[in-house]
């Protein structure tokens, strides 16, 4: 049975991801979900302090995420309205394990696994990554406050991270499809061309998981 489509970017920090998920929205015309970054209250005091204030930034992700992904559920894709996001919730476990005690850890991931446990799941991922340089140029293009005292280190850490995540997902979820691009090689904003190439692969994905009649592209 073919399902309603369910497409989530991701990838580290500064890769281009909320670009490229408005461009899928806009070239198929469909809902655009947006993760909740600077209404955290602790993420600047986070990059500041990270052992200090990593349980409370992680929290407050889970818990909004939680509640985005439920809505979207109830709201849109119950009601077979497709959805491009740029992230998904499994993000949660990237950046916790990276930040979080082993104490901490545990307790949070009981919780994870009980808020997660009905949530929807992409029928695509789209996997962005990008070397340090250009990930610290772009958060340095996009100049937000909260994001002025990310450490080198951490930011390659993470891109280690969510390299090492997305090979074990793909492995335990064969049925989804994950479609990675190099942001170094492929400028989907100021090339068209390379936009062309990703959306010609998104379609060839999407092709036999689609409800007919689910994206409409754009001419």
């Amino acid at each position: 049975m073919k399902s309603t489509p369910f497409i989530t970017v991701e990838g580290p920090i500064g890769v281009g991801k909320t670009s490229l998920a408005k461009v899928i929205a806009d070239h198929f015309q469909i809902s655009l979900l947006k993760e909740i970054v600077d209404e955290n209250p602790f993420l600047g005091k986070f990059y500041d302090n990270i052992d200090e204030w990593s349980f409370q930034t992680e929290m407050f992700f889970l818990c909004n995420r939680y509640k985005q992904l439920e809505d979207i559920e109830i709201k849109h894709l119950t009601n077979d309205k497709a959805v491009v996001a740029d992230y998904h919730i499994f993000k949660n476990l990237i950046f916790a394990e990276r930040t979080l005690k082993n104490r901490q850890y545990d307790k949070y991931l009981e919780i994870f696994n009980i808020l997660t446990r009905d949530m929807p799941k992409p029928n695509m991922v789209i996997y962005l990554h990008a070397s340090l340089d250009t990930l610290l140029s772009r958060i340095g293009k996009r100049g937000r406050e909260v994001e002025k005292n990310i450490s080198s280190i951490y930011l390659e850490q993470l891109s280690a991270d969510y390299q090492t995540f997305m090979e074990t997902f793909e492995r335990q979820h064969p049925d989804i499809p994950v479609l990675t691009f190099n942001g170094d090689e492929l400028d989907f904003v100021g090339n068209k061309d390379d936009l062309k190439t990703i959306i010609s692969q998104i379609e060839n994905a999407l092709q036999k998981g689609v409800k007919s009649n689910e994206l409409t592209k754009e001419i």
